[in-house]
């Protein structure tokens, strides 16, 4: 169970541990401050919701390089009891496979205590978060979530709508230490909603496999072009979002940034 997740932490340069001490807490919300830099209202998770979490069992770690903070996780127990983590958040310095390192250690730690999945939401606009979760990991988004969180204030998030996926990574099953890489459509594939110039373009909702494509930079994109961006917001939100509510399944994400959506 943990050879996967020691491999991971050799090639990020790093080790992932529990985190006990209000000290240790402190530090994750300075990195997540650095992440997101979110007003005192808006911050991911506390330095005491952290002391609660580990202290009733739930998990909170970190991954260090040296003496240095470059990750940390936070999740709890979800139910039905004794059934699966909610990986409340997640941040970590990027470009140097901490992230993945983080995920496979959550994993487990998951396993260790006889759960089967690990479950978390994540923007469906984001490309490199779908690759890392459908891709890399082999989670599969089973739910579109309009506004979750509401109206949120952080630089990275602030000015749009907080839509997310909820995405289920089935620990137990054979294979779940190595997503399947980036999706090949099947031939009969239909452009639902595509990328063209930055702008989404809208396709056809029928058949029974359909590519519904992202932007190349949705944050860049929140930044510069707002507009752009909720344009993007509501055509994935229309045409992933009502897929998914009709009973379609996500199988995988393409190397081009499209979800592939196959009804049964």
């Amino acid at each position: 169970m943990t050879q996967a997740y020691e491999d991971a932490a050799r090639r990020a340069g790093a080790r992932v541990r529990e985190l006990r001490e209000i000290a240790e807490f402190e530090q994750v919300t300075a990195l997540f401050d650095a992440i997101w830099k979110a007003p005192p209202s808006g911050v991911p998770i506390t330095v005491e919701l952290m002391a609660a979490f580990a202290h009733s069992g739930n998990y909170v770690a970190g991954a260090y390089a040296g003496e240095r903070l470059v990750g940390a996780s936070v999740g709890f127990l979800s139910g039905p009891p004794g059934t699966g983590l909610h990986s409340h958040v997640t941040g970590a310095v990027m470009g140097r496979g901490i992230g993945l390192a983080l995920k496979l250690h959550q994993r487990a730690w998951a396993l260790a205590r006889g759960l089967e999945k690990i479950a978390w939401t994540y923007d469906p606009l984001v490309r490199r978060n779908a690759h890392f979760n459908i891709a890399k990991l082999g989670a599969r988004p089973e739910r579109y979530l309009p506004s979750f969180y509401g109206r949120m204030e952080d630089a990275v998030n602030a000015g749009d709508e907080s839509d997310r996926l909820l995405a289920v990574w089935r620990i137990a099953a054979p294979g779940s230490d190595a997503g399947p890489g980036p999706a090949v459509p099947p031939r009969d594939a239909v452009p639902a909603l595509a990328e063209r110039e930055d702008r989404p373009v809208r396709g056809i909702m029928d058949g029974r496999a359909l590519l519904v494509g992202t932007p190349r930079d949705a944050e860049r994109l929140r930044r510069e072009d707002p507009a752009m961006a909720t344009a993007w917001r509501r055509a994935v939100r229309e045409t992933l979002g009502a897929l998914l509510d009709e009973g379609a399944r996500i199988t995988g994400f393409t190397a081009a940034g499209e979800y592939v959506v196959e009804r049964s």
